[in-house]
């Protein structure tokens, strides 16, 4: 039996002295009761807020479905010219970086925050982060420093939800910091927990026998029948055999990077239902969200933010060199943090699809009414406009929105952004759009050259340039795109992603 497995063990018998400190009852006759809803009983509630009657239903991933979506590239682009990036709203170009500051990109958040992902409230509580256990480590052949921290939400204006904010930090301590950072998108652990000597292991099982005994007098016979058996034993050390790893971890510590694992359903639950809980909930006070409020995907970058306030703090965290990464729905969510906190350095955008690097009026696999149905709670309630098909305002399409991804690309400028995909073959579908993400990414590149950094390298034209074969690196500038020849993962990229983010962030390992 394992040491985890073990103090399962313990608490399912309840004899562990795990309990809360926090015993004090709260009079919830103080504040207004939280609202519960169903996914669908809080869709439905934003429809009702919006005027919506019907919404178009999402397409099916299934092509042999007959709602399927569409892979007909002739048929892909209703509405082929995208808002102009360095176009103000008065039909002035922007010419300046001063311009693209002072004016437009101002204009591009209020639409972007407005219409897609929601704004920020005004008034967030505070974090206060807290080092819950440090543990020295190895991951294979290097010595580590793991750290988890818990940021813990100020919810004293509203007790009946609390918001504790999970982030495990782990950095190499085998190099001179401070290091550069990349904070992923995903569920924190220890790498590598540091196991009790075999001393110490005789005496806690010696503790725990005695322990089991008590609470059940029948297992003194087991054990006396087999008094040699230990019920705890050391987990597998450290291999400074094996060969370096391919991990995107351990790559990222051999190149003296250290990094942050946050997880999002600690800042945000993944699903409608949740919307009046988490941070969002906490701030409405337990209430349904307004139409322009965030969804979960902002609000998962406003806690990577808050986790980047933590890594400030951090004497071994090179902070102007803390980058955003994530796969996926955490793709979509690191683009989101990249392009509205600019205090992040750097970003590795995987697999994204819509909502986050692919055009949101393309009509190409995943679609907007995807986004519109059972995806709605990432999005602001807004966002369901676009998926209407009978409403007060009448009905709207992706073609109707003000905005589109190319311009949140563009938000990112002119700090290094890496977007990446693998082949719909290995299990990247083509419901991800790669084209669609590549034409955003063409369009975004006039303003990373506006700024004074380098794009693609390429034309800006994005109804002409087509994406580079696979495993073609579009690496030379801070505009980067490379797609690689596996799944729905970003990891093959990595071992392109760490050179790269070396030479456009200046590090080299000390």
């Amino acid at each position: 039996m394992k040491l985890n497995a073990t103090i399962l063990l313990c608490l399912s018998l309840g004899i562990s002295g795990l309990t809360s400190a926090q015993t004090s009852k709260i009079d919830s006759s103080k504040f207004p009761k939280p609202v519960v809803f169903t996914d669908q009983q809080d869709h439905d509630h934003m429809m009702q807020l919006l005027g919506i009657k019907s919404l178009r239903p999402g397409p099916s991933g299934n092509e042999s479905a007959p709602n399927h979506a569409n892979y007909d590239e002739s048929l892909a682009n209703p509405c082929p010219q995208l808002p102009d990036v360095l176009t103000l709203k008065n039909g002035s170009k922007v010419s300046t970086p001063e311009i693209w500051w002072n004016k437009r990109r101002p204009e591009l958040i209020e639409d972007i925050e407005r219409e897609v992902y929601g704004r920020l409230p005004k008034q967030i509580p505070n974090i206060k982060w807290t080092v819950k256990i440090t543990d020295k480590e190895f991951v294979g052949r290097i010595p580590v420093i793991a750290k988890q921290v818990i940021g813990h939400v100020d919810n004293s204006d509203y007790p009946l939800i609390n918001v504790d904010i999970n982030m495990m930090v782990v950095i190499p301590s085998n190099v001179k910091g401070p290091v550069p950072v990349l904070m992923m998108f995903g569920r924190p652990s220890f790498p590598s927990p540091a196991q009790p000597s075999p001393e110490h292991i005789e005496k806690i099982n010696h503790a725990f026998k005695e322990m089991m005994i008590k609470q059940d007098p029948s297992l003194k016979a087991i054990f006396d029948q087999y008094p040699a058996y230990q019920p705890i034993t050391r987990l597998p050390g450290p291999n400074f055999f094996a060969p370096p790893s391919d991990l995107p971890t351990e790559q990222l510590l051999a190149a003296g990077w250290g990094y942050a694992t946050i997880d999002p359903a600690s800042i945000q639950a993944d699903n409608g239902a949740g919307i009046t809980r988490g941070i969002i909930g906490l701030v409405n006070k337990g209430q349904p969200r307004k139409p322009d409020d965030w969804g979960a995907l902002r609000a998962w970058a406003w806690g990577a933010a808050r986790g980047l306030d933590y890594l400030e703090t951090e004497p071994l965290v090179d902070a102007k060199r803390v980058g955003i990464e994530g796969v996926s729905r955490y793709g979509k969510a690191a683009l989101v943090t990249l392009a509205f906190e600019p205090r992040f350095a750097i970003g590795l955008i995987g697999s994204s699809g819509k909502g986050g690097t692919t055009l949101h009026r393309r009509v190409f696999g995943e679609a907007v009414e995807s986004l519109t149905g059972g995806e709605y709670y990432w999005m602001a309630g807004n966002y369901m406009k676009y998926g209407a098909s009978e409403a007060s305002f009448g009905s709207k399409t992706g073609c109707d929105l003000p905005v589109d991804s190319h311009q949140l690309i563009a938000l990112c400028a002119p700090r290094p952004t890496f977007i990446s995909y693998g082949i719909p073959e290995k299990g990247d579908a083509k419901w991800l759009d790669q084209q669609g993400s590549y034409m955003a990414t063409i369009a975004a590149g006039s303003v990373f050259k506006l700024l004074g950094a380098k794009d693609l390298g390429v034309s800006n034209d994005y109804t002409k340039e087509k994406m580079p074969p696979v495993n073609t690196d579009m690496l030379d500038g801070e505009l980067a795109w490379r797609q690689h020849d596996g799944g729905h993962t970003d990891a093959p990229n990595f071992k392109y992603f760490i050179p790269w983010a070396n030479r456009v962030l200046a590090y080299k390992k000390q």
